[in-house]
């Protein structure tokens, strides 16, 4: 399995916050990169964030955090890092700035992993003049520290090997990787959260529901089914013994009925911005956003430490991975791996472009 040994982060946002912390609690220096001068302090917040969350997880002692050191350039974070994600804000020509940048000084061997929540990574490697084959969208859910899902997205020019190695990169810390097929704006999991979402506007907006009345809906009906078995599969449940073929016949009119207006968007104007948030102010009760995040780790810690112990014990969705990730971290926390120097520098030798013009040697032959 390739693992990471060096990592750096370009963007200290939240996301690129939430990566720093999910890569320093496995013991993996990072050097970041963020010309905010409060990137000291907003990565600091975070981190005593997911530190919090994953006492919990391992009440036995963490493993020693990695090495974290803020750059002052691009190129010093990337230097002789195996490892580089992206988290600029979404603009495409800051991304092919800064991905340019980023080609230019990373190591031939170095993984780069765009956070982007939509933006085709073809769009994006266009700006890689001298290894735009190593580039994969690395897509996360927020808080990156404790949530598994990665989506992992290949562009044009974007090696196979670059991808079963981004694969198991992220796998080694932790997360569920998940090979999105075909390239496609906003990939899987935004499109369905931006369905929802659309369809949430005109609730709001029409006076159907408050937005605290909506989210009561999901948090305590369909999102704890969602928590654990997703959509598809809590659909075969509810057709009965007969299954998705029953559920499919039974609902499948439904689509013609006028249950949804995702065809159509709502005006996004001031007087909608300030009846939405409004509400949510009213919802918050007053808890700052700090607050908010350590009650959103305390739920997402219980939530998957019970589903963990489901199925005689060997876990169920999330739960089994949080399961074995807890289990590493604890191996982790008893002895540090570290990588022979020997191992360092035969890996330094092999570009992912070289293993792939390898590979097609091989098939030839």
């Amino acid at each position: 399995m390739s693992i990471i040994t060096k990592a750096a982060a370009v963007g200290g946002g939240v996301i690129g916050a939430g990566w720093v912390a999910r890569l320093l609690l496995n013991g993996i220096d990072v050097s970041i990169f963020d010309p905010d001068p409060e990137a000291a302090r907003k990565v600091g917040e975070v981190m005593k964030g997911a530190r919090r969350a994953y006492k919990q997880m391992l009440p036995g002692g963490l493993p020693k955090e990695g090495k974290l050191t803020f750059a002052k350039t691009i190129a010093d974070a990337v230097a002789d890092a195996d490892f580089i994600q992206e988290s600029v804000p979404e603009r495409l020509d800051l991304k092919h700035r800064v991905l340019a940048e980023i080609d230019l000084y990373a190591p031939a061997n170095a993984i780069v992993g765009s956070s982007t929540s939509g933006i085709k990574p073809t769009d994006m490697q266009v700006a890689m003049k001298k290894h735009p084959e190593r580039l994969v969208v690395g897509h996360p859910f927020n808080p990156v520290y404790l949530l598994p899902l990665v989506e992992i997205v290949g562009g044009q020019q974007t090696f196979p090997e670059a991808i079963e190695v981004a694969k198991e990169m992220y796998a080694s810390i932790g997360m569920k990787p998940v090979v999105i097929r075909k390239e496609i704006e906003a990939f899987v999991g935004d499109r369905l959260l931006e369905a929802a979402w659309r369809e949430a506007l005109w609730l709001i907006k029409d006076g159907i529901c408050t937005v605290e009345e909506l989210d009561d809906i999901m948090r305590y009906g369909f999102g704890l089914r969602w928590a654990q078995m997703g959509m598809f599969q809590v659909y075969r449940v509810a057709g009965g013994e007969a299954g998705m073929r029953h559920f499919m016949a039974q609902f499948g009119p439904c689509l013609k009925w006028p249950w949804t207006k995702l065809m159509d968007v709502p005006e996004f104007n001031d007087e909608l911005v300030d009846l939405i948030a409004t509400q949510s102010d009213d919802q918050a009760h007053g808890l700052s956003i700090r607050e908010l995040e350590k009650i959103r780790d305390d739920n997402l810690v219980a939530i998957m430490d019970a589903l963990s112990k489901q199925n005689k014990g060997k876990g169920w969705g999330a739960g089994a991975l949080h399961k074995d990730y807890t289990k590493q971290l604890a191996k982790l926390a008893a002895t540090k791996p570290t990588a022979s120097k020997a191992a360092e520098k035969a890996k330094a030798t092999k570009p992912v472009k070289a293993k792939a013009e390898k590979s097609k040697k091989k098939k030839k032959g």
